[in-house]
C-alpha cells in the first residue's frame, strides 16, 4: 500500500494549521470606516484621525491586542486573521447587520419632554431615557422625538487591517486584554509566589462523621499584579467588572490569582484616598490589605468593641 494518500493528508493538516489560530494573542494596526461615505469610525493611528478631523486630546492611538476567536472583533475579520501571518494587511466588509445593526424605523419614538433634563432639550442631544440611550431629534412643546437606534445603524463598514505580530508574553497578553476592557493599559507583571495554604489531609480513620484534618503547605502561585491608576480605579467598566474581567484574564493566560496595587502620593488629600480603597478591594482579600498598612485585625476589633462598650 502506497504511503503517498497518507503524507498528504499530513501536508493538509499543516497547512490548515499554519498561521494564526483560534484563542492566538494578535496584535493589530486597523481603520474602521462607513462605506457610503468613509467616515472613520474607529482607528489606531493618530495621523488617520487628525486627517478626520477627530479630536485625539487624551486618547491613545497605538496597535490593540485581540483574542482570534473571542469576539474581540467582527466575525468577518476573526475569519480573515485565521490563517493570516504576520505582516498579511487586508480590507473587509462588514454588513450593517454584523456591525451595529440595520436602521429601526421603531426605535424612533415620542416620548414625553419631563423624561429629559432640561440641560439636553435641544436638537441632537445624548439622552438616556428610562435605562435606553438615544438621541434627541426634535423637541415640541411637551413632546421629544427620540431616536434610540445606535448612530452606526444601518451603516455596513470597511475594516482595513495589518497584523504586526502574535502576542507571546503574559505580561503582555495581559496588558492588551486590560487595555481593550479599560481603555487604556496599565503596568503589569507576572511572579511566581509562595504561598501559604490550608489542604487536607487524607485520614486512615474510618469514621465519616470525623473532622476533616489540614495542614498549611506552601504552594507557588503564578500571579498578575497591577499598578493601577487613578483613571483605573475610577473607570466604571473596572469598578462594575473587575471579578469577571479577572476570571478572563486567570483563564486565558493560566494565572492563579490578580493582585491589584495602588500608589498614592504624599499630598493628594481629601477625596483622593477614595480612589485607593476602590481599586485596593479589586485584587487582595481584605487580610492582605491590612497587613500591607501594618494593622492589626484582631487589636482593632478590641478597639471598636471597647468603644461600643463605652457608648
Amino acid at each position: 500500500m502506497s504511503d503517498e494518500p497518507q503524507a498528504e493528508a499530513e501536508q493538509v493538516d499543516e497547512e490548515v494549521e499554519s498561521g494564526i489560530q483560534d484563542g492566538d494573542f494578535v496584535r493589530l494596526a486597523y481603520t474602521v470606516r462607513t462605506v457610503d461615505d468613509g467616515d472613520v469610525v474607529d482607528t489606531t493611528s493618530k495621523e488617520v484621525a487628525e486627517e478626520a478631523e477627530i479630536d485625539v486630546e487624551g486618547y491613545e492611538f497605538e496597535p490593540r491586542v485581540v483574542i482570534v476567536g473571542a469576539g474581540h472583533v467582527f466575525p468577518e475579520v476573526d475569519d480573515a486573521l485565521m490563517g493570516a501571518e504576520v505582516g498579511d494587511e487586508g480590507t473587509v466588509e462588514i454588513p450593517a447587520a454584523d456591525a451595529f445593526g440595520e436602521y429601526d424605523d421603531d426605535e424612533v419614538r415620542t416620548v414625553s419632554a419631563n423624561k429629559i433634563d432640561e440641560d439636553d432639550r435641544y436638537p441632537g442631544a445624548q439622552v438616556q431615557i428610562d435605562g435606553e440611550q438615544g438621541r434627541l431629534e426634535t423637541i415640541i412643546g411637551g413632546r421629544a422625538r427620540v431616536n434610540f437606534n445606535h448612530p452606526l445603524a444601518g451603516e455596513d463598514l470597511e475594516y482595513e487591517y495589518e497584523v504586526l505580530d502574535i502576542v507571546d508574553d503574559r505580561e503582555e497578553q495581559a496588558a492588551g486584554l486590560l487595555g481593550m476592557y479599560l481603555q487604556q493599559a496599565p503596568e503589569v507583571w507576572v511572579q511566581t509566589d509562595e504561598v501559604e495554604e490550608e489542604q487536607v489531609v487524607e485520614s486512615d480513620d474510618d469514621d465519616e462523621d470525623a473532622e476533616p484534618e489540614t495542614e498549611t503547605v506552601t504552594v507557588e502561585k503564578d500571579t498578575l499584579y497591577i499598578e493601577a491608576t487613578q483613571q483605573m480605579t475610577m473607570n466604571q467598566q473596572w469598578m462594575f467588572s473587575k471579578q469577571q474581567i479577572a476570571q478572563d484574564i486567570m483563564q486565558r493566560l493560566d494565572i492563579d490569582r490578580v493582585i491589584v496595587q495602588e500608589t498614592i502620593e504624599g499630598g493628594m488629600g481629601g477625596m483622593g484616598g477614595l480612589g485607593g480603597m476602590m481599586g485596593g478591594a479589586g485584587g487582595a482579600d481584605i487580610e492582605e490589605a491590612i497587613e500591607d498598612v501594618d494593622i492589626d485585625a484582631e487589636e482593632l476589633a478590641a478597639e471598636l468593641d471597647a468603644e461600643e462598650t463605652e457608648e
